[in-house]
């Protein structure tokens, strides 16, 4: 009896005691579930929806409005998903473009010799020198601002430090002995980083790219927060944080706290996938 207790309770810690793989997995699958849950909700919330309603404005939150209403008696939980459907959005499409300028310069450095390397070097430290701030502003006000303005300034600013990892690795990389040989068989650049360098640095990209998510919605909040980013109507998190301060004074704390809280659930949630993939990979703790 006392062989077969210990064997279940041995069952039962394992259950709970899940490795890296299953947490990795786990994670991912509750993050994709989230941001699908939210991505389709926002889209079936019209602007109609979003109805001025006077006489319940500086509801507080309650089971007829869960995040209350705000100070025209709009309802705060369809403005919060709206806006955070819209700034995933947004986000994932500076990720993609983020990426995508990342690893043609991360590969195209090492791999077309010290000229061009020390170029897109230098291109890099200038890119970091000047605050990403400031940088989205200039670039969101010289597009005329909008959805395309903070699209292009955050995806132009938050490719740094993924291809110093991705030139990094290549360097590695082009130190090996299968690239020396490739090269003395007279094979070109393009075919030694398209067959040799780019299967080796997909860990590195995927898990850079899942890093770079969150930092672009919480620069896209904070730009539009400060009034540099999407226009005044459009129902973002950063706009509705902007217009909630006058009204904290009054008690009305239920304005910011839910779109706050929302937005940087998701950057924390996207940040340990991110982290969960870099365990994965490692050697070190894959097993573990």
């Amino acid at each position: 009896m006392e062989n077969v207790k210990n064997t279940e309770k041995t069952e039962k810690k394992s259950i709970f005691n899940l490795g890296v793989r299953e947490k990795t997995i786990f994670s991912i699958g509750l993050f994709a579930f989230f941001f699908i849950v939210i991505l389709v909700w926002g889209s079936f919330i019209k602007v109609d929806d979003l109805y001025v309603d006077l006489p319940n404005k500086f509801q507080s939150p309650s089971l007829s409005h869960l995040f209350g209403t705000d100070w025209v008696g709009r309802d705060m939980l369809a403005r919060t998903i709206k806006g955070l459907s819209l700034s995933m959005k947004i986000g994932l499409l500076a990720t993609v473009v983020s990426t995508i300028i990342a690893i043609l310069l991360g590969i195209i450095g090492p791999t077309f010799g010290k000229r061009v390397d020390a170029v897109i070097t230098w291109f890099i430290d200038l890119v970091l020198s000047v605050p990403h701030t400031l940088v989205v502003i200039l670039i969101s006000i010289a597009m005329g601002g909008g959805m395309k303005g903070i699209v292009i300034g955050v995806a132009v600013t938050h490719w740094t430090s993924l291809t110093r990892v991705i030139r990094a690795e290549v360097m590695q990389i082009m130190e090996s002995d299968y690239t020396k040989i490739a090269r003395n068989f007279g094979k070109s650049n393009w075919y030694i980083a398209k067959e040799h360098v780019l299967p080796h640095v997909i860990p590195q990209i995927i898990v850079g790219a899942v890093l770079i998510f969150p930092h672009a919605i919480l620069h896209e909040a904070s730009v539009t927060f400060l009034g540099f980013g999407l226009p005044p109507h459009e129902p973002a998190i950063g706009v509705i944080l902007s217009e909630s301060m006058k009204y904290l004074t009054g008690g009305y704390w239920w304005l910011a706290f839910f779109p706050g809280l929302s937005l940087v659930l998701v950057s924390m949630m996207v940040d340990r996938i991110g982290k969960n993939i870099e365990k994965l990979i490692n050697p070190k703790t894959a097993y573990k």
